[in-house]
């Protein structure tokens, strides 16, 4: 896995943690969960996803605001 796809998998529990909905609350725990499969990788949608997901989850602690909207 690259670097970038190993520090979104880190953060992934926290996202799912502070999130306010239960969609992303839900995606975050599923990727966790796959994550512990033998040669997963995920998809170019999902490692999208997981950038932006953690990417906001910084934004928004910095601001004070609410995670995935």
């Amino acid at each position: 896995m690259t670097r970038s796809i190993e520090e979104a998998l880190y953060h992934m529990p926290t996202v799912a943690k502070l999130a306010t909905n239960e969609w992303a609350k839900s995606f975050a725990e599923s990727i966790v969960k796959q994550s512990r499969r033998r040669g997963w990788r995920p998809s170019a949608k999902q490692q999208a996803l997981m950038q932006r997901m953690v990417s906001e989850l910084f934004t928004r602690r910095d601001d004070g605001g609410a995670l995935i909207e």
